[in-house]
């Protein structure tokens, strides 16, 4: 059986998937990013539609 060779992000993404921590990912900050640009959009969806 031969051993494939990973890149590091590749390993990165298995360390993620395994259920391991990265250090870079915060999920605090990206669910306040996330929640930011839906607040965002939805501002942004009903200034233009005030037609009804």
């Amino acid at each position: 059986m031969t051993q494939l060779t990973t890149s590091p992000s590749a390993s990165a993404l298995r360390t993620l998937a395994e259920g391991g921590q990265h250090d870079s990912l915060n999920a605090y900050a990206i669910g306040a990013g996330a929640l930011a640009a839906l607040l965002l959009l939805l501002w942004i969806t009903t200034r233009l539609n005030r037609d009804r």
